[in-house]
């Protein structure tokens, strides 16, 4: 736990090894979303996690006045301080947005950044994707008013987005209550995606090797989206795991854990001549 001025925020660490991965959460979720992940490494590296603004034992910060996704930098900048030296970043669906907007905004750098469905409105925006924009703001304006007219369980309109139709009713009873309660907390995590305006220039600014994965299975607007970032990226590469979709940290652990390995790996290593 990091007793910060504005808040506490979550922090685990354990093992040890050539370098750090600092694993940031999704909505909806805890630095234990990363469990199978973390375990498939098998102990070859120091891991860290931690939790946004408003899930596990991370103090919100957020108001309807003050939606900036500088709330969340702020928790971000916290962690990697804590870490004490250069880190790999690896980020789920809106961690994966804050660990991006924490690059455009650093002098900082990661040694490496991998970023898995980002939710990212403001590349369609930039890019003029109006039609899959639309699909964002059509699910996200009937969630959100759902949820403040009383629809208890108006998350499934979420995760059915991301995972399909049934996703939500076929998570465990306990997701499902945690998913629940957690609605507040990611309705602003929407408002705080679409306050924050981006675009090609803003990816330039994040000048280290960056792998973007994406599933197979995904939603149309997010597998373009993520196109988009990885052709954005100076050192961006795009990879498709055929099969999966946006939870694939939970479907397909050892196949991401391998994936941010190997790029953790390549990056730590530097270029090749």
């Amino acid at each position: 736990m990091i007793d910060d001025p504005r808040g506490a925020i979550d922090y685990d660490e354990h093992g040890s090894g050539p370098a750090t991965l600092v694993f940031v959460p999704g909505s909806f979720a805890t630095g234990a979303a990363w469990r199978a992940v973390i375990g498939s490494l098998q102990g070859r590296w120091r891991t860290v996690t931690t939790s946004l603004l408003g899930y596990g034992r991370t103090a919100e910060r957020r108001s309807l006045q003050n939606l900036s996704i500088d709330n969340e930098v702020e928790v971000l900048d916290a962690v990697l301080r804590r870490v004490g030296g250069p880190a790999h970043l690896i980020g789920h669906s809106f961690g994966g947005w804050v660990a991006l907007a924490w690059a455009m905004r650093n002098t900082q750098r990661p040694l490496s950044l991998t970023v898995i469905e980002p939710p990212a409105p403001s590349v369609l925006e930039a890019a003029g994707e109006h039609e899959l924009l639309g699909r964002f703001h059509a699910m996200s304006d009937a969630y959100i008013a759902a949820w403040r007219g009383g629809e208890t369980d108006a998350a499934r309109r979420v995760i059915d987005f991301y995972g399909g139709d049934g996703c939500f009713d076929a998570m465990p009873p306990r997701v499902r209550e945690f998913t629940v309660q957690a609605t507040g907390a990611n309705v602003y995590d929407w408002l705080t995606a679409y306050d924050d305006r981006c675009d090609a220039a803003a990816f330039a600014r994040i000048a280290v090797p960056t792998q973007v994965l994406r599933g197979g299975l995904g939603h149309p607007a997010v597998q373009r989206s993520n196109e988009l970032i990885s052709q954005w990226l100076p050192q961006g590469s795009l990879v498709t795991m055929p099969g999966a979709n946006h939870f694939m940290i939970a479907t397909h652990a050892a196949e991401v854990a391998r994936l941010v390995e190997a790029h953790s790996d390549a990056a730590s290593r530097g270029p090749t001549a």
